[in-house]
């Protein structure tokens, strides 16, 4: 839809702008919604009116843009055009949506007044605040991404994080070097941003999606420590764990007052803090977040990715669940083992078994030792569950629906069923999931007794308190039931008395009750009949009986409603009571979903138990890529191992040989290993890790403006600075974006950088076959190559890890292969040949990983450059000239003799 677009000019009204006196000049519905909109200069304003919300000034200009809504005008006020905009109030909650996707904040202002109860426009008042990183309502959330809110300071080099999941009350701390700000916003994705207004990050404004500068005096510790001391009811925060991070209580502060503004009451659901440590995690900076394709392709697409493939969570809790584990893998084993054993007593692992299963049973549940019933058992029961985690943050809000607690009484029915399930288990992660699923019997009763089989959407439009529940609610209710009966009888009578046959009785919600009579039979009606409206073909009637009774019925529906509205207000409260309890279950449920789709996962695509050992390094036999092995035919399974004596594989081979696969195969069996997973190959045995750096693949970073040798070095230097001995590195094809001498020196200094300094476990992809002779030099590094053979004039990958360099790189049968032009392929072959013979013919080269001669001193002097320091060109004449020209050639002729 075009906007249409007045030309207002300079006569445009600035609300935030305004005195006291100039708003007075506008009229009283105006003057309401001015007064309103100072309080939130910065966020749109839906203003109720009637059947709509609307917007005016400069709030309608961007909204009619944003929306692609029609922009027009409504008058004028205080002599100046109101610019105007509007959306349907039953269609609100979807441009809501649109608009927090576009990172937009609003306010709704709502009529609370009755009508004609003040001489004066009706009363309006803020009754919610939506921002992007604020949001619980169902219908304006991703049900399977956690939207979280985040305040962030900086002091002195230390960057203080606070962030809260407001649907689940989730609330967390921590404080790292400030260079840790772009992998720390790749790890939480917020779904918006407060920092201190005097903060100049540069990176801000390209990671955060919705960014708000507030006071910098909000971003205060000493204010952190009184706000949650008040809330938690405690003394202090020693408990929490919290005194040595005064950055992050600083950023706690702001968050805690914004957050708990926009909701406009207290955060009851908030019941702990949690203190997050960058140790508690393997170390996954932004750039590996992304070459190893997590949860988001190296196009910002959300398949295929590690996530899409083994999200077959029945449950929304779950799935958010498996999306966090994958972006958080523990560092300490000791969680991951114990997810490892659930796992195993989901699929039904028999003791001992490693890699003997390779099918699937028809469904998806695994053969060869694996019969899945538990893991089947488990996900049937979990099919009627809700999201229990949400429902529980609008309870303590008081902003839950009717449906809510219907689906909550459904989820909590489903419990008794989980718990008999996982019964046979005896891993210890399992048994405590059967633990958190107990809850008192109140809250279920309360429920089932409470709220209809099947309530309405809105407590507003009744028929949401279960019959029986409350015996002035049923008498109101039957009122209204013996209504018809009521009419049908006074139709009846009518009739009789007045001797009209066609005469009716009915109900509209414009005139109410009335008794319908034709115009032809107009003259028959008793004395006693009101006239209340007449058509072209009928009058319609009041009685004093009939209007007697529309005042008792009208008045029971009213009161009826309003009865409705005080027990459901009633229920949450009570619900509230138990919010604790309810967020124990719904954790519960996620990471049950969670372990459930891990099962699934390694039912379906035989995955293995891996097995964590103390000694560094790993081995891995008969590895695959999770994910790529979906995308084809046929994958070749490939072992890898590194130790103390091994720590870098040097690989070699062509380009789409499978060097970058293969190591993205091994780092993303580590992190599933670490995240609590079955793995993608026949066995693993896993050392200990503290990180996982890749350096994979690049491209211009045209916002930073960086090229693609910057950001390749950037990712490099990261890792070299990073890298310890107990973290894994992949490093592919570095030094390709600079020249061929330049990248081959610089690829062999950070390798042995990797190979002296850092210790790292090293994955070196490379087409420099130079360096496959760092073996010579240092043992731990071990040759080998992804095969191809050639097969007629065509080349065929093997895809297969082999000991050893490959013997040559095959980029121009590649080059034939994307379909460059076959003239330009012979000249190609050419010109290597050519390079080839020349390089043959050229004799002994220097060898860059021999030690480099010093330079020789160069000759203080020569007798022609002395000569001519000597020769003052202003001073000889043309003959002159000449002859010291011939003199210069001899003693030139005589030095080379």
């Amino acid at each position: 839809m075009a906007i249409r677009k007045p030309p207002f000019g300079d006569t445009a009204i600035r609300p935030a702008a305004l005195s006291e006196a100039e708003i007075g000049a506008h009229t009283p519905m105006m003057q309401q919604y001015l007064r309103i909109k100072q309080q939130h200069p910065d966020t749109l304003l839906f203003y109720r009116m009637g059947d709509f919300y609307e917007l005016f000034f400069d709030d309608a200009e961007k909204a009619a843009r944003l929306l692609d809504i029609t922009l027009t005008t409504r008058g004028q006020s205080g002599g100046k055009p109101i610019r105007m905009a509007g959306v349907p109030f039953h269609a609100v909650e979807q441009y809501l949506a649109r608009l927090v996707k576009l990172g937009e904040s609003v306010v709704i202002a709502e009529q609370v007044g009755e009508p004609g109860a003040n001489k004066g426009p009706m009363e309006r008042a803020v009754s919610r605040i939506v921002t992007p990183g604020t949001l619980t309502d169902a219908a304006l959330l991703d049900d399977r991404r956690d939207s979280l809110l985040l305040a962030a300071s900086l002091h002195r080099g230390v960057l203080g994080l606070a962030w809260l999941n407001l649907a689940n009350g989730d609330f967390r701390l921590m404080q790292c070097p400030s260079d840790a700000l772009q992998a720390q916003f790749e790890r939480l994705r917020p779904a918006e941003v407060l920092v201190p207004d005097g903060l100049a990050l540069p990176l801000l404004d390209t990671l955060a999606p919705a960014l708000r500068r507030l006071a910098d005096w909000q971003f205060d510790a000493e204010t952190g420590t009184r706000l949650l001391t008040t809330h938690f009811g405690t003394r202090d925060l020693a408990g929490f764990g919290v005194e040595d991070l005064p950055v992050a209580l600083g950023a706690a502060a702001a968050l805690y007052d914004y957050a708990q503004a926009t909701q406009r009451q207290t955060l009851s659901h908030v019941t702990g803090l949690v203190v997050e440590r960058e140790s508690e995690y393997l170390r996954l900076d932004a750039a590996t977040r992304r070459n190893l394709e997590l949860t988001e392709t190296l196009r910002g697409e959300s398949s295929p990715t590690l996530l899409s493939l083994l999200d077959t969570c029945v449950t929304s809790m779950g799935s958010r669940w498996l999306r966090h584990a994958l972006h958080h893998p523990l560092r300490e084993r000791a969680e991951p083992a114990a997810r490892h054993a659930a796992v195993a007593e989901l699929v039904g692992t028999v003791e001992g078994e490693m890699s003997e299963h390779t099918g699937a049973a028809p469904g998806g549940f695994a053969l060869g030792g694996r019969d899945g019933r538990i893991a089947f058992a488990v996900r049937s029961a979990l099919r009627g569950v809700a999201d229990v985690d949400r429902i529980t943050a609008r309870i303590a809000l008081r902003s839950a629906r009717p449906r809510d607690l219907s689906a909550l009484r459904e989820s909590l029915l489903r419990l008794p069923e989980l718990a008999a399930a996982l019964a046979p288990c005896r891993a210890p992660l399992l048994a405590e999931i059967v633990g958190a699923l107990a809850i008192a019997p109140e809250p279920l009763a309360l429920l089932q007794q409470a709220i209809a089989a099947e309530p309405a959407a809105m407590v507003r439009d009744g028929g949401v308190i279960a019959p029986g529940f409350d015996t002035e609610l049923d008498e109101l209710r039957g009122i209204q039931t013996n209504c018809g009966e009521f009419l049908m009888a006074l139709e009846t009578r009518e009739r009789e008395r007045s001797g009209i046959p066609g005469l009716k009785v009915e109900f509209n919600k414009v005139h109410g009750f009335y008794i319908e009579v034709s115009r032809a039979n107009a003259d028959k009606v008793p004395d006693d009949y009101r006239r209340r409206q007449t058509l072209k073909n009928a009058e319609r009637y009041i009685t004093p009986e009939l209007k007697a009774f529309e005042d008792k019925a009208l008045s029971a529906n009213e009161r009826a409603l309003a009865r409705e509205k005080t027990l459901y207000d009633q229920v949450l409260e009570v619900l509230a009571a138990h919010i604790p309890a309810l967020q124990r279950i719904a954790r519960a449920l996620a990471l049950l979903d969670g372990l459930a789709a891990l099962a699934e996962a390694a039912l379906r695509y035989g995955y293995v138990q891996p097995r964590f050992l103390e000694t560094p390094g790993l081995t891995i036999t008969g590895g695959r890529h999770p994910v790529v092995e979906r995308q084809v035919e046929s994958f070749i399974r490939n072992d890898a191992r590194l130790a103390a004596t091994r720590r870098m594989l040097m690989i070699t081979g062509p380009n789409m040989g499978g060097k970058s696969t293969f190591m993205r195969q091994v780092a993303l069996i580590c992190l599933l290993a670490h995240v609590g997973s079955f793995v993608p190959a026949d066995a693993v045995e896993l050392g200990p890790l503290d990180a996982i750096f890749t350096r994979i693949g690049a491209s211009d970073d045209l916002a930073s403006g960086r090229s693609t040798f910057m950001v390749e070095m950037t990712e490099a230097a990261a890792i070299l600075h990073g890298a310890t001995e107990r973290s894994l590195v992949l490093m592919d094809e570095i030094g390709r974006g600079t020249s061929t001498f330049d990248g081959l020196a610089l690829a062999f200094a950070i390798a042995r950088h990797l190979l002296e300094k850092s210790r790292a476990l090293t994955l070196f992809a490379t087409h420099y076959f130079e360096l496959t002779r760092l073996n010579a030099d240092y043992p731990e590094c071990a040759n080998v190559h992804l095969d191809a053979v050639e097969h007629g004039h065509r080349i065929v990958f093997l895809h297969a890890l082999e000991e050893g360099p490959a013997s040559q790189s095959y980029g121009i049968e590649v080059a034939a292969l994307a379909g460059i032009p076959a003239a330009v392929i012979r000249d190609a072959k050419r010109r290597l040949r050519a390079l080839e013979n020349r390089e043959i013919d050229a004799g002994p080269q220097a060898d860059l990983f021999a030690a480099l001669p010093e330079p020789e001193d160069a000759p203080l002097s020569h007798p022609v450059l002395s000569a001519l320091a000597d020769i003052d060109p202003d001073a000889l004449s043309p003959r002159e000239a000449l002859e010291r020209l011939y003199a210069l050639k001899r003693l030139a002729g005589d030095r080379n003799t």
